[in-house]
Formats: structure tokens, C-alpha cells, sequence
């Protein structure tokens, strides 16, 4: 009966709201969303609930499913840092990540590294070493790592954001993640029109380019954890 009973607040959460529930959020989950700028979304810094979450893709999957399924009491924390590299996020990942206990962690790190230089080794050593620490915390951890990405008009992708790529693919797959590809995503989206609809400074989306994260992220951790 009980079980009947759940299946029936499911289904008219979904006949009310036209959103099916995400398997990975769990009731009174805590979802963290870690990053640079791309996740930072100029969120703020105190506790006004107006702004808390920034602007972007973050946002955008906190409001849907939080407003959804109100019964499942989510509870969504973004804590991006604009300009940060995977250096920075090793420093501060005890008092943002470790200290929240999440049940799922999304990070997505890399285009700072790119630019600033932190070599491949170092980047892909300190990565392993925080999602490590994360799934030691919490061995039943849910992890989505999103790969770094960049839109040059007319131009490849630089082998430094490929190489990065690479390496969150190899994390993905062996820590257990659901991975994010963006790349490809913004190249197809970019193909049917210009592209600062969607990336505005060949890195940094626009609100309709934080929107297609936001769907992608959606897909893909949907399909992860059926």
C-alpha cells in the first residue's frame, strides 16, 4: 500500500508539473554544483535565497525541480568561484564541498587551468585527488563532471581544452560518474546560428546557452541513473 501510495504522488507530480522526477534526487537530497565562473552564475554571497544560486544552468535545474516536487524537500547549493582553476578548488574543497556533504556533486572545472597553464599532469592529479576525497566521504556519492569547453568562431578547439576533455572522461569513468559533454553540444548549437546566441565571449554562455547545459545536464544524469 505504501509503495502504491508513492507511485500516486509521482504520477500526479508529473500529471501537475510536466516534469518526471529525477531518479538521482532522491528525497531530501542535497545537490552541490561546484565550478568557476560558468557555474559561479554571479551568485551571491550571503544567505538571500533571492540570489543565492546566480543566473545560470545551476539555477536553472534548482527552480525547475525544486518548484516540481516541493515534497521532496531538494535542497540545492552552488558554490562555483569565478576564475578558478582545479588548484583553487583542491584549497577550498574541505570548507565547500566536503564540509555540505552532498549526495550529488556536479563539477566543472578546466578553462582556467587551460589559460593559466596548469599542467595536464597537475590538473588531472589534483582532479582524482578531490573527487577521491569526496567519494571517501560519502561512498555512495552520486558524481556528474561536465567537461570544459570553448567556441572559437573558425577555429579548432585548442589541444589544451581537448586534452582536458580527455581527462574528465577518464575521471568520469573511474569514479563512477555520469559525464556532461558540452562541447559537442555548443559546436551543434553554434551550427544553426551565430555564436554569441549562445556563447557570448567564446566562453562564457548566454542565458539561452545556460539553458542548454541545463537540458544536457538534465539528459544525461536522467539517463545515468534510470
Amino acid at each position: 500500500m505504501k509503495t502504491l501510495l508513492i507511485i500516486a504522488a509521482m504520477l500526479g507530480a508529473l500529471t501537475a508539473s510536466g516534469l518526471e522526477p529525477l531518479p538521482a534526487f532522491g528525497p531530501e537530497s542535497r545537490i552541490l554544483f561546484q565550478g568557476d565562473s560558468i557555474t559561479d552564475g554571479n551568485r551571491g554571497r550571503s544567505l538571500d535565497p533571492n540570489h543565492i544560486l546566480g543566473h545560470g544552468y545551476a539555477f536553472i535545474i534548482a527552480a525547475r525541480h525544486g518548484a516540481a516536487f516541493p515534497e521532496r524537500k531538494l535542497d540545492f547549493y552552488n558554490r562555483g568561484v569565478s576564475g578558478n582553476t582545479v588548484l583553487n578548488l583542491d584549497k577550498r574543497w574541505e570548507k565547500d564541498t566536503l564540509a555540505l556533504k552532498p549526495d550529488l556533486l556536479s563539477v566543472m572545472i578546466g578553462v582556467n587551468d587551460n589559460s593559466h597553464g596548469v599542467p595536464l599532469e597537475a590538473y588531472e592529479t589534483t582532479y582524482d585527488k578531490i573527487l577521491s576525497e569526496a567519494r571517501a566521504q560519502n561512498p555512495k556519492l552520486k558524481l556528474v563532471l561536465m567537461e570544459p569547453f570553448v567556441r572559437h568562431p573558425g577555429k579548432p578547439v585548442p589541444e589544451g581544452i581537448v586534452a582536458r576533455q580527455a581527462i574528465v572522461a577518464n575521471l568520469a569513468l573511474k569514479h563512477g560518474a555520469a559525464l556532461v559533454r558540452l562541447q559537442k553540444l555548443f559546436d551543434d548549437a553554434a551550427a544553426k546560428t551565430a555564436d554569441d546566441y549562445w556563447v557570448w565571449d567564446s566562453v562564457h554562455p548566454t542565458y539561452r546557452g545556460h539553458q542548454l547545459m541545463a537540458d544536457e545536464w538534465e539528459r544525461v544524469v536522467r539517463e545515468y541513473w534510470k
